[in-house]
């Protein structure tokens, strides 16, 4: 099976060596966060999850997922980690809620939604530079409650794109998108590529990570003595089909953005990601080594195998459909710091419009 390179796609510049990039199908979604709230269900706010299905309330690192996996939802089958983001919502005119689908991105058509995961070793050169991460390595990039473009700032790359087809993927920005985008929004999120070496967490999940002192990852910019341990380059890119909602007439009546995060936040900035390692064996150090994009010193599988492999959700709660609140949020509260649309009561049906 051919995992298709972003380089192959021409999606990136043309300097790029090759990387994996690869599809993994949507796992559940559901208030669940083992990573920030450890053992508690309901979780704050709904995450989509991909990867492997040993995703739990609580995930020991003393117990690495391919100990407890059965399938994975990826397409390396020797990936069983866990990624995941916060979810996406539009909110209608009169107030209520319904969940923004998600949709595969180039290359991979037949995808049940999920991610695009892309492992980057060092740009520039053929030779690897990188450390694959180890057994019980977690890390999370952004912040839930930030909601101001300085502090977003604190975050590399973490960003929005405005796909006006597939192939976009210029005009990058730290906001969501303010007009409708021809087809869907792509949240895009990179993580730090410096580690201490020694420590695999840490009590925020990201003292142990850092970013170059200068320069990117893609440009070589050398990493912090107290983080000298080059890493992969982990990177998301998650498909938002708001294609449904681009009618200007159910956005809110001053014409802001209707698009708001699981966690109450309508401004972009609060866009965030999580991890937890769970490759086999030495199976991503082989593929960072080799510097491969189709890598088939690894096993992988087909879309549709991705696709079967299911779990079902530890929190019964209702997520899609219209709601009046985002799930774990108060009616009316959720967003009052982010967003200023219409508070007509909710008497109005939108259904038919979308």
């Amino acid at each position: 099976m051919r995992v298709t390179s972003l380089s192959t796609l021409a999606l990136t510049a043309s300097t790029a060596n090759a990387l994996l990039r690869f599809s993994c199908s949507q796992l559940v979604v559901e208030r669940l966060d083992p990573l920030v709230n450890p053992g508690i269900a309901p979780s704050p706010h709904v995450h989509q999850i991909v990867g492997g299905n040993a995703f739990n309330i609580t995930m020991d690192p003393a117990t690495p997922p391919p100990s407890q996996a059965t399938c994975t939802t990826c397409q390396f089958a020797d990936d069983f980690s866990n990624y995941w983001t916060a979810i996406l919502y539009f909110r209608a005119r009169n107030g209520s809620y319904i969940r923004v689908p998600q949709k595969p991105n180039v290359g991979f058509e037949q995808a049940a939604g999920g991610m695009t995961v892309y492992y980057s070793p060092y740009i520039g050169s053929r030779k690897s530079s990188v450390t694959a991460f180890k057994p019980g390595f977690r890390m999370l990039v952004g912040q839930q409650h930030y909601r101001t473009r300085q502090e977003a700032q604190k975050f590399r790359q973490l960003t929005y794109t405005c796909l006006q087809n597939m192939m976009t993927r210029t005009g990058e920005t730290l906001d969501m998108p303010k007009q409708p985008c021809a087809a869907g929004i792509m949240s895009n999120v990179r993580f730090p590529t410096c580690w201490d070496g020694k420590n695999l967490d840490s009590p925020d999940h990201m003292a142990h990570i850092a970013y170059p002192t200068t320069g990117t990852f893609e440009s070589g910019g050398p990493c912090p003595a107290t983080h000298p341990v080059k890493i992969p380059q982990l990177f998301y890119e998650v498909i938002w089909d708001t294609t449904k909602f681009n009618n200007k007439a159910l956005w809110p009546e001053d014409g802001s953005q209707p698009f708001v995060w699981s966690q109450g936040d309508a401004t972009g900035f609060g866009n965030h990601g999580d991890y937890i390692f769970g490759w086999k064996d030495n199976a991503l150090q082989i593929a960072m080594d080799s510097n491969c994009d189709f890598c088939p010193q690894l096993k992988s599988q087909s879309l549709a195998q991705g696709n079967k492999c299911t779990m079902s959700g530890h929190v019964r709660e209702k997520v899609d459909g219209w709601l009046d609140a985002i799930p774990g949020l108060t009616p009316g509260i959720e967003h009052e710091r982010s967003m200023n649309g219409s508070n007509t009561p909710k008497t109005d049906s939108v259904e038919g419009l979308i």
